[in-house]
């Protein structure tokens, strides 16, 4: 089937300029039973989209029409017959009408008044269509609106809610225009029938695709995109949820996959925006996811790494007071350990000089108040009062020393962990090393399903694996700096001081 599609899609494509995305949405809509809004100024290649589409399919009818305020049922859903009047029968003829149509176009489709919004809501939906009392099923494959503007007013937000697939149509660009220019007016390419899908082949493709698992992944991004787009207050019904569901099933299922893929996931900047402009937000949102179970798994594993590299430093840098072999705390005296905390020293004055006590027969209170005497006074009170020429052994006298009470300062030294909390530390890099490793092997399926899926993908526009494959390989590249650090933190927390009990 895939081959099969791809052909298709690339002979349809024949002729037409910078239109791959919509003409590929516009076939992808058809085969999930969907429809495809495309919104540009007048122009652009929206009415050849939906000619050609129909031509992907055998006996498909296209059916267009361009809706004005003024267009009357009769025109969409086809004359009351005459006949069924007389007989008091309301009955429409609808053969040859989007009743009977498998395409439709229709442009200016939010042009369409109170009088055939209904019946076409039901169309568009159910697939049915009431015809007087008889409520008929209809052939609707997938029906292709256009606009050159955006619904206005709340009675027009559910006609705008069926479209699944929305698209934004411009002129071509500045790089196309020449080839614009070199058009010649070739009749639109036609695929043979062997190559057509029949109804009963479509209807079957269907049923099969609903039988697609969406993985853990899928449904994560999901759950994602839908908090994303309620940050961003652009409402989604519950409906459209459902079948964004179904379109990455067939969207799997078109490949030969039976699991949807998160690349299946580009599809989803084309089902949720409210406006334009909102697409580019959803698929940088999307660009940002990718290879990721959340945007935040880089920051967050940087942020774990920093804080481990602190706490490391810390560590390392900590120091705690030395204990000796009965695990007695030490404290310095005079640059020696010692195990009492408490002691005394001398005392010194404001210049740092060492203080003495007064002569007893002169002082009582010796220590004139904690101001104590300096060399140079003792040497003037013995040479001065009493011609004393020993007060060189007065200085040497231990018991002249003004002593004061001293608390020992702790002997510091690195501080030496248990085993188990080194152990501890050890698992918390271990655990996050795992976590990095997980991540880092996403990044790389990721990369590698780049060339296995993307680059082959159907639906996907053409150049999207180029900054896709940019951005994984960039996050691998910091992802790989990630596990460098955590391996230099394993050996820092390996190598520190260990408590030998």
């Amino acid at each position: 089937m895939k081959t099969r599609l791809a052909t298709l899609r690339d002979q349809l494509a024949e002729g037409l300029i910078e239109r791959e995305t919509p003409l590929r949405l516009a076939l992808l809509a058809a085969l999930a039973g969907e429809h495809l809004l495309l919104v540009g100024p007048p122009g652009t290649a929206k009415s050849e989209l939906a000619r050609r589409l129909r031509y992907a399919f055998r006996d498909a009818p296209l059916f267009e029409r361009l809706l004005t305020r003024f267009t009357v049922p009769e025109e969409l859903f086809g004359p009351l017959s005459i006949k069924e009047l007389e007989a008091d029968r309301y009955h429409r003829q609808t053969e040859g009408y989007l009743p009977t149509a498998a395409f439709a176009f229709l442009d200016e489709i939010f042009k369409a008044n109170s009088a055939i919004l209904n019946a076409l809501l039901t169309l568009l939906n159910e697939r049915e269509f009431d015809n007087g009392t008889e409520r008929v099923q209809t052939p609707l494959i997938c029906a292709i609106g256009a606009s050159n503007e955006l619904p206005e007013g709340e009675e027009l937000s559910a006609l705008y809610d069926r479209f699944l697939l929305r698209c934004h149509v411009g002129p071509v660009s500045a790089e196309g225009f020449d080839t614009l220019l070199d058009l010649r007016g070739t009749r639109p390419p036609e695929p043979p029938l062997a190559l057509r899908l029949s109804r009963a082949s479509l209807d079957a493709f269907r049923t099969e695709a609903r039988m697609v698992v969406l993985p853990a992944d899928v449904k994560a991004l999901l759950k994602a995109l839908r908090t994303f787009l309620e940050g961003q207050r652009i409402p989604v019904s519950d409906r459209r949820w459902r079948k964004i569901v179904y379109l990455l099933q067939v969207s799997a299922w078109s490949h030969g996959r039976t699991e949807a893929s998160v690349w299946d996931g580009w599809l989803l900047q084309h089902c949720a925006w409210e406006r334009p402009e909102q697409r580019e937000a959803i698929f940088h949102w999307y660009q940002e996811r990718l290879g990721t179970l959340s945007p935040s798994e880089p920051e967050r594993f940087s942020k774990l790494v920093g804080a481990l590299e602190k706490q490391l430093e810390l560590e390392k840098q900590s120091r705690s007071q030395a204990r000796n072999m009965k695990g007695q705390p030490l404290f310095l005296h005079e640059d020696k350990p010692v195990t009492e905390p408490e002691g005394t020293r001398r005392k010194r004055g404001a210049d740092k000089e060492p203080l003495f006590l007064a002569p007893p027969e002169r002082h009582s209170e010796r220590t004139l108040g904690g101001k104590g005497m300096t060399r140079a006074e003792i040497e003037h009170h013995f040479n001065g009062h009493y011609n004393y020429n020993r007060h060189a052994a007065y200085v040497a006298d231990e018991n002249n020393h003004y002593m004061e009470p001293y608390r020992f300062p702790p002997m510091m030294e690195p501080t030496r962990y248990s085993a188990v909390h080194i152990q501890g530390r050890e698992r918390q890099v271990q655990e996050l090393t795992a976590e990095v490793a997980r991540y880092r092997a996403g990044l790389d399926a990721q990369v590698q399903s780049i060339t296995t899926v993307v680059e082959d993908h159907l639906w996907i526009a053409p150049g999207f694996s180029r900054p896709a494959r940019a951005s994984l390989e960039q996050r691998q590249a910091h992802a790989a700096i990630l596990s460098a650090r955590l391996e230099k933190l394993r050996e820092g927390f390996q190598v520190l001081p260990q408590d030998a009990t």
